[in-house]
């Protein structure tokens, strides 16, 4: 596994992480605790040891407890990361003032409760605050690490002119955004703004939430309650386009001798990203990591013919729906 430090000053961490998003059962496919406890300790043993969770994965914190039980013994082992801000109301529309100061401290000891330390590695705000100037939620940060309850700040899904705001007040180690084959919006901006600022880019959904990685091939892959259904990149018309361009992934992956998603991770590695894939399955887990030293031996005409062959505007339907996209902070 290669390594890099997260942000200008902060831990080393390896190249490729595991998002913990997985491990809560009604998230995608069900999962049961045995597995969940297992892929996670795959991802500890095989070298991805920066584990990715948020305060609303799974009810009740479900992935940040999970977290907390498996890991008791092993908690100077992994670099923490966890999320606040992020919660939904009944119709799924983002609560408003969960970036206010207060809520802030609420809602870290509440995570460091579930996770069972006393300090959490990188705490995100999980989506900006339309009712809360991003400079007082970053100044309530900024007090958890002068008092040691967090060692670094990271923010997601926010603009350029945000981060640079954040920044100002204090240091950002992470900007987490969804970035892949399939997503290439920060190409546009916010991975140049993040390499002058010094702040580490967290690509999730690396694998196109399970498009790039070949596990699903039509609809009917889905549960009938996977959230998924609704997504405009996996309706009828849309996912077998998508599918046609993930063979093209595909092809070129056996032509290098790695899976498919090895090589949508090494593509990302090669833009200065840290994916944090994540999966239930423990050898998918082993899978993932190893794409870091792969991408390494790697022929860099590979990942140029791959770019060539998934050109960003061929992907159809947009990353998620309108009330999801609403909460994105655009800077518009």
């Amino acid at each position: 596994m290669r390594y890099r430090n997260l942000g200008t000053h902060g831990p080393r961490v390896p190249a490729i992480g595991f998002g913990a998003m997985t491990l809560a059962p009604g998230v995608y496919e069900d999962v049961t605790e045995r597995q969940a406890t297992s892929a996670l300790l795959e991802a500890v043993d095989s070298g991805q040891t920066l584990i990715d969770t948020a305060d609303i994965y799974g009810a009740d914190g479900y992935s940040e407890r999970l977290i907390g039980r498996v890991l008791a013994g092993r908690r100077d082992a992994v670099v923490l990361a966890t999320k606040f801000g992020g919660n939904t109301d009944e119709s799924g529309r983002f609560i408003a003032g969960l970036g206010r100061p207060a809520q802030v401290r609420r809602a870290i000891e509440a995570s460091l409760t579930r996770l069972g330390t006393d300090h959490v590695d990188l705490y995100y705000l999980h989506r900006l605050d339309p009712t809360t100037p991003i400079e007082d939620t970053v100044g309530a940060m900024a007090e958890l690490v002068a008092a040691g309850t967090i060692r670094a700040i990271g923010l997601s899904e926010v603009s350029p002119a945000t981060l640079r705001r954040a920044h100002a007040v204090h240091p950002v180690a992470a900007l987490q955004t969804e970035y892949s084959l399939f997503s290439r919006g920060p190409e546009d901006e916010l991975l140049d703004v993040c390499r002058e600022l010094g702040v580490t880019f967290v690509a999730y959904s690396p694998l196109g939430r399970g498009l790039l990685g070949g596990s699903v091939r039509s609809v009917d892959d889905l549960p009938d309650d996977d959230w998924r259904r609704g997504n405009p990149r996996f309706v009828l018309g849309n996912i077998d386009s998508n599918v046609g361009l993930a063979d093209r992934l595909a092809s070129l992956a056996a032509e290098a001798g790695i899976t498919p998603a090895q090589l949508a991770l090494a593509w990302l590695l090669d833009r200065d990203t840290l994916p944090i894939p994540g999966s239930r399955r423990a050898e998918h887990v082993r899978a993932n990591g190893a794409a870091a030293d792969l991408a390494a031996a790697l022929d860099p005409e590979i990942l140029r013919r791959l770019t060539e062959a998934i050109p960003r505007e061929a992907v159809a339907g947009a990353q998620a729906d309108a009330q999801y996209l609403a909460a994105i902070d655009t800077g518009a």
